[in-house]
């Protein structure tokens, strides 16, 4: 019987117990759940989260793998005692909840909703918006979150451009990769959506030089990494009207400072990390799936790659 130890914070075990025991029943698996152990060369697997109670990975010497629940693993992923196979969470709930936050706001922003949503005063003013097919969207970011809400942008008729450090195939996305890929999207960029991992390669990776290459009066959404996005760069553009809004869901330092520049400017606006959430019950089940894996010396779903950070 494989012990597992939820050590991914004391708030969280109320909301995974459950779901937890089931996925692993439903999965043929009987296991030792715990959140706390005096032996741990006798730790299976740790489920983690930043916070979590673990940090020190040596002493889990017979650990077959960290099995994260977050999409994002740059606050693991430099852990030099971290030896052990590290997954990272795709989870249906969480790539579903993406998926209606971006297809929000970029819809948001394409039909012009701002324009009568904050409208005051009585001036009819009648802007009609162009059809999907006629606007332009970039997907920064094509793992499994991006792909996903490429995809349901297509669906929606946009014509949906794609780039990633390494070169993807995404049906209905013209993909592009490298640094040459990146400035062609951008270039074409009329809202740009931010999905890419935080990596040494993407940080800063919208700084002055490259959000100077977006189209005038783009938009700028990011529901992805708080530091993909230079904040100074971001509000100088702001101020030459290159970016026309932007929709930020992630922030450098999080909850975002009382007297950050972003709070209560007229083009930005802020919503607190809710683009999208790991959902227990589904996430379980793939944390079940990479415990049977384990114990039946299968590959795991969705194992980093150390190299790539990701």
């Amino acid at each position: 019987m494989p012990r597992i130890l939820f050590a991914a914070g004391a708030n969280r075990w109320p909301d995974y117990h459950a779901p937890l025991a089931r996925a692993l029943h439903d999965a043929g698996m009987e296991a030792d759940l715990v959140t706390e152990t005096d032996t741990p060369d006798a730790v299976d697997y740790i489920v983690y989260a930043p916070g979590g109670t673990v940090t020190d990975f040596t002493p889990y010497t017979n650990c077959k793998a960290v099995l994260n629940l977050w999409a994002g693993v740059e606050k693991i992923v430099g852990n030099r005692t971290l030896t052990q196979p590290l997954c990272r969470m795709v989870d249906s709930g969480l790539e579903e909840g993406m998926v209606e936050y971006v297809t929000g706001h970029v819809l948001r922003h394409h039909l012009g909703m701002d324009r009568y949503i904050v409208a005051t005063g009585n001036e009819w003013d009648p802007v009609v918006p162009p059809l999907a097919r006629d606007r332009t969207v970039a997907m920064l970011g094509l793992g499994a979150l991006g792909q996903a809400c490429a995809q349901a942008l297509v669906a929606l008729n946009f014509d949906v451009l794609g780039w990633s450090r390494s070169a993807r195939d995404v049906p209905g996305v013209r993909c592009h990769s490298g640094p040459e890929g990146l400035s062609d999207v951008l270039h074409q960029a009329e809202i740009a959506v931010l999905l890419l991992p935080l990596t040494e390669a993407t940080e800063n990776l919208m700084n002055r030089e490259s959000l100077a290459l977006l189209p005038c009066g783009a938009v700028l959404i990011n529901p992805g990494r708080g530091a993909l996005i230079d904040d100074d760069a971001l509000l100088a553009a702001l101020e030459s009207d290159r970016v026309a809004h932007a929709t930020l869901d992630v922030f450098r330092t999080e909850p975002l400072p009382g007297d950050h520049p972003f709070w209560g400017h007229p083009r930005v606006t802020v919503t607190p990390h809710i683009a999208s959430e790991t959902r227990p019950e589904s996430a379980a089940r793939v944390i079940a799936e990479n415990v049977r894996r384990g114990e039946a010396g299968e590959p795991f779903l969705f194992q980093v790659d150390r190299r790539m950070g990701y």
